[in-house]
């Protein structure tokens, strides 16, 4: 097994940061087992990647948000909670999120 690369223990890191943002902003309990099965997901898809790429999303937000929206998709973490937060959205309750998190929001109206 490979050495993790100080870009993919940065991503995930930042991943999960924003994933608990995220919540704590809707005021929701993060699903956490989930939370751990997202950051996985990020993980596999960034270890597929040369360290040369790693380092490049790292510097590059428009494709950490890309990849950081695969991860949460593609993990099922769009599907926790989806009744509750597809409300607040179609309500506009959600107001004070940074505008990087739609990234995440669009998946629960798409």
């Amino acid at each position: 097994m490979r050495e993790r690369s100080a870009a993919v223990q940065w991503l995930r890191d930042d991943f999960r940061r924003h994933l608990e943002l995220f919540y704590a902003k809707l005021q929701l309990a993060p699903p956490y087992h989930s939370v751990e099965k997202a950051v996985g997901h990020l993980t596999t898809l960034l270890n597929a990647l040369s360290r040369e790429e790693q380092e490049q999303i790292q510097r590059d937000p428009t494709r950490q948000w890309a990849l950081y929206r695969v991860a949460f998709v593609e993990s099922g973490l769009s599907k926790k909670h989806r009744g509750i937060i597809a409300e607040m959205v179609r309500s506009r309750r959600i107001t004070d999120l940074p505008s990087p998190y739609g990234t995440f929001l669009d998946a629960f109206v798409s």
